[in-house]
This record gives C-alpha cells, structure tokens and sequence, in this order.
C-alpha cells in the first residue's frame, strides 16, 4: 500500500480546497519492468511489476457537468466541461485525468466530480507516472459513475486517453502493470492476447533486493529515436513476411535478410522475448532468482550494442553494480535516460548504491537517486 502519509496528504488537501471530505481515495501504481525492453509495439512479451509508489485521487462527485481538478504539486485549479473534452483541448498535467474521463466515456456517461491528486512516483525517471495517474482516476471516476469497467478493460482506455487525447505514444505495458500489479509477483503480459499471468518473484524470501537507481539523466531524442527505431521494427517484419517480430522463428536465417541496422534491432527484440521466457520459467520452478541476474545483465547489453537506447549514465550505472557484486543489472523503460535495476543481495544495499553513487562522481554526472523496490498491488479503492 503506499505511503499512509501521502494519503492523509491528498484528503486533508481536498478538504481544504473543497471545503468538505471526498466520498473516497483511490490509489494506482507506477512500474518497473524486469525485463523486456521494446517488445511490446513487436507483441511480445513483457514482464514489469507494479511499484509501492503510485498516484492518490481523492475525489467526490458533483451534480454538474463540471470536472474540477487540483494537484498538490501545481497550485492551478483547471476545470473542465465533460461534454466539451476533445484532443488538445487540455494542456500539461490536467490532460491526462481529462483524457481519461473522455476515454471512460465509452464505458458509460461520466459524472462531474472534484479530485485532488498527488503522487510520489519520481517525475521524468521513466517509472510510468502517467500510467499511474491514468488508472487512478479511471478507477476513480468509474466507481462515481457506477460504472462495471474490467482491468485490463481499464488499462486499455487509459492508453487511448495517453495516445489519443495527450498526444503521446505508448504500448499498453504501463497501464495494465498499474491495472493488475499483485504483492509478491511479476506481471508476465502477453502483449498480443494481453493474457496475464502472475508469476513469483519475492526477492526479500532469497535474502535479496530489487534495487532501483534513478540516474536522473535528462532524457535525449526521445521522441525521434523511439519513432525511428518502431518503424525499423515495422519495416523488417513486412521484409520477413510476418506479423510482427515476435514471430521470427529462425533468427539466423532473418538477419541474413536484413541490413545491418534492421540486423541489431531485430536482434534485440527477438534475443528479448526469448530472455522474458527464460526469467519466467526460472522463477515459475521456484528457482533462486540470482539465477536470472545474468539474463537482466545481457538485456542491457543488448538495449546498449544492438538496439542502441543507452546512454553513459545507463552504462556506468551498470558496471558499476555489476563491479559491486549485483548479480545482474540493466537500464529499465525505453532508454535514453530513466532508471538502472540491479538485482542485489538484502546486506549489499547501500554498497551497490554507494558505488554507483561513486563512479557518477567520477565521470561528472550529477547525483543519482536510489531505492529499493517490491512488486506491489495494483489499482484500487483505498478507503
């Protein structure tokens, strides 16, 4: 459950800018993927979990047609017409529990209400932020409408409102890690079927730690390389005669179709789907998740020398885990910056994170911030 003082938080700040209590919280989680890195716009296989840090809503409804929203984090109230949302019509943060209440209206008509909302998931580190306000204040305004909208139902309308109403590109991974994260496990996504299965994974019964490093590094051609590297994908499928390329069979026999930069990218992708299936029938048998540490360390050199997403504070954040005794390391999320996991034992903590801290200091990068993670629940009502 997150933080009981962010909660207390959200309501006491409803109050005082409502002048009365909301009808209830809801809670929704970011995401940190294990492995499977740029699988998901291939259909393929990806394995995140959901984090203990999310977003809260702290909301009632309102007899209007009105949406009335305010953020801890922005002193700017924005308030919106429900029958006048459309694409573009809402900028910066308030797009997105905007979006999602134009994108709930396919499940049912959507009610006015007031929200409040904060959350302690760290901006801009590539931990799904959106993803989890999206479902927070789906499950939030769905509950007042009383409307019947499944998770995986849920997750898919918060991708619309992040594609379609604010304009950004994503795969559906977020949303349905925020939509069916469950305490003590992965959540093994089919991105094809979107079959779920929740497979174990409770590092602290192995005397071991997730470990989750924000490099803090600012995030560079994101945007264009994501692009580009998607229609490579797209590109060298139609070339293989697939439906995507999570349907490459003979991967050999694919390269020596391709040139040499479709070759990497392919390469990764197909060399991924096949390490998410590896971790997954480790740790379905129950085996010692160290196990699986060199698997999350050749994701990371494959995002580095075949996909090409890496950036020197991904890589040195890296080596210098690997250098401290993790027992297998990568960046997570789409690269270019974000975040760096390191599968680590429970006493060597604060030495990977020290050292990591150290080679930063070392090639002039600024400070990078560390915590350690668990797979938590997913989306839900907390009071």
């Amino acid at each position: 459950m997150t933080g009981q003082g962010l909660a207390d938080a959200v309501a006491a700040a409803y109050r005082a800018e409502v002048g009365a209590s909301p009808d209830g919280l809801w809670f929704a989680p970011g995401r940190v993927n294990l492995v499977g890195e740029h699988t998901d716009y291939n259909d393929g296989y990806v394995l995140p979990l959901a984090l203990p840090h999310g977003t809260v809503v702290a909301a009632r409804a309102r007899p209007d047609r009105r949406l009335r929203l305010w953020s801890r984090r922005d002193p700017q109230q924005v308030e919106v017409d429900l029958d006048r949302l459309e694409p573009g019509s809402v900028q910066g943060w308030a797009a997105y529990p905007a979006g999602m209440a134009w994108a709930l209206r396919e499940a049912g008509p959507v009610v006015g209400a007031d929200l409040v909302l904060d959350g302690d998931v760290p901006l801009g580190a590539g931990l799904s932020s959106s993803a989890s306000l999206e479902c927070a204040v789906g499950e939030c305004l769905a509950e007042l409408a009383g409307l019947d909208v499944d998770r995986t139902a849920m997750a898919l309308l918060a991708q619309r409102a992040e594609n379609d109403f604010v304009g950004m590109p994503c795969g559906v991974m977020d949303q349905m890690a925020a939509m069916h994260g469950r305490a003590g496990h992965l959540v093994f996504l089919d991105t094809r079927s979107l079959e779920v299965e929740h497979v174990p994974f409770d590092p602290a019964a192995w005397g071991l730690a997730l470990l989750v490093v924000d490099t803090r590094a600012p995030h560079r051609l994101v945007d264009s390389a994501y692009a580009d590297r998607r229609a490579t994908c797209r590109a060298a499928a139609a070339t293989l005669g697939v439906p995507a390329l999570r349907d490459v069979t003979d991967l050999e026999a694919a390269l020596a179709r391709l040139d040499e930069s479709a070759r990497r990218r392919v390469r990764h992708v197909v060399t991924e789907d096949r390490r998410v299936l590896a971790v997954v029938d480790a740790l379905r048998s129950g085996a010692d998740p160290r196990t699986v540490g060199p698997l999350l360390t050749a994701s990371h050199v494959s995002l580095r020398d075949d996909y090409e997403v890496t950036v020197p504070e991904l890589d040195v954040a890296v080596d210098a885990a690997l250098a401290a005794g993790a027992h297998g390391a990568r960046m997570t999320g789409g690269g270019f910056g974000g975040c760096v996991i390191a599968l680590v034992d429970g006493d060597d903590v604060g030495v990977v994170s020290d050292a990591v801290t150290a080679a930063f200091g070392e090639h002039g990068f600024a400070a990078p911030a560390a915590f350690v993670a668990w797979p938590s629940g997913g989306a839900r009502r907390l009071t």
